[in-house]
């Protein structure tokens, strides 16, 4: 990833969410700080996927090549609820 400048931040986890936390960096032989960098990363990929999604699925509702094919396509990138 380069040089990349650190900031320490500070943030508040309930007790179950910091005691999974631990064990998956433990079992992953990372620490704290790099497990919760990476699912941070991922989260934010992720987020912009979807947007990125719905952008092209709000385009070709617009301007739908074959009114069919924007319904299953609509229907097929639908993400499941969290």
């Amino acid at each position: 990833m380069g040089s990349t400048m650190m900031a320490t931040i500070q943030v508040v986890l309930d007790k179950e969410l910091l005691q999974a936390t631990d064990k998956v960096a433990r079992k992953t032989k990372r620490n704290r700080s790099a497990l919760v960098r990476e699912a941070l990363r991922e989260h934010l990929k992720r987020l912009e996927i979807r947007a990125k999604e719905e952008r092209d699925r709000e385009g070709y509702m617009r301007i739908p090549e074959d009114r069919e094919e924007s319904r299953f396509w609509a229907s097929e990138a639908a993400w499941p609820d969290e």
